[in-house]
């Protein structure tokens, strides 16, 4: 008699526990909550600032204390989620198509079409994005949220370029989709049908990790005086502000710099945990 097909309350059926996943998840629902509706969750009100509390520490009343001006240093950091998480979610939104579309190209045509892309991606990505994004910004005499993301889209796409070329080289490959292309399937049939589904995916888990590393790059400008600029509310500003006034107040510096990291961790738990989904359902 064959054994019993294992269910969901056996532990070989039941699904694992992907702690990464649901931790960011957590943790990115917080931040998005900070950037949708920050007035609920702020104690006070970032605008209401009195330069005789220039500095002054942390208390049961203000647990992350005041900044340089004044201002409420909790509710900044509430307000600043906005602008932090709205400049990765633009970039992302950029470059990620384009880098789809490039990326598809280039492994669909091959030839001296993918010899043209992935040349040209070589090029471009040896180019750091914080040394490039230095180079351009600095030549700009405003810098919003507008000049910050184009420029860390255009040094963002190269990475997602390689991933989605190479996932959709080893799709192509796959015997279903060579029947399909035997069977006289079109370009735009095959790819939207058998290609994209499958090669979609390492690009989502590239990029949710990749976040992490748009925030703290945004916040590497600013903080090198090149970023965003005031009056502007972001992370990148608080560590500024609160990098000149280290010396005098620690505390200036070290919450906005834990919420970074934070907001940093939490991306790169969401990669890791959606990595470790599919792998998951690739077993099954």
């Amino acid at each position: 008699m064959p054994p019993p097909l294992p269910s969901a309350d056996t532990p070989t059926g039941r699904r694992r526990w992907n702690a990464p996943l649901v931790v960011a998840t957590l943790l990115l629902a917080l931040f998005a909550a900070m950037a949708l509706v920050p007035a609920a969750l702020a104690p006070a009100d970032p605008r209401a600032c009195d330069l005789a509390d220039s500095l002054v520490p942390p208390s049961w009343a203000h647990p992350l204390g005041f900044d340089l001006f004044g201002c409420d240093l909790a509710a900044k950091v509430v307000y600043g989620a906005r602008t932090s998480l709205l400049l990765v979610v633009a970039v992302v939104a950029i470059a990620g198509p384009a880098a789809l579309l490039l990326g598809t190209l280039a492994a669909y045509a091959g030839g001296w079409v993918d010899a043209l892309v992935t040349r040209v991606t070589d090029v471009w990505s040896g180019i750091p994005l914080v040394l490039g994004g230095v180079i351009l910004l600095s030549a700009t005499d405003r810098r919003g949220v507008a000049q910050v993301v184009v420029v860390l889209a255009a040094f963002s796409w190269p990475p997602m370029v390689r991933i989605v070329r190479a996932s959709t080289r080893q799709v192509l490959a796959l015997d279903h989709v060579t029947a399909a292309r035997a069977l006289g399937a079109g370009p735009v049939r095959l790819l939207g049908r058998h290609v994209l589904p499958s090669a979609v995916r390492p690009l989502l888990v590239f990029t949710s990790a990749y976040a992490g590393f748009l925030v703290s790059a945004e916040a590497i400008l600013t903080f090198a005086g090149v970023g965003l600029q005031r009056p502007t509310d972001s992370w990148g500003i608080l560590l500024e502000q609160g990098g000149d006034a280290a010396s005098r107040a620690p505390h200036a510096l070290v919450a906005p710099s834990v919420v970074l990291v934070v907001a940093v961790a939490a991306f790169v738990l969401l990669g890791e945990g959606l990595r470790a989904a599919g792998r998951d359902d690739g077993s099954r």
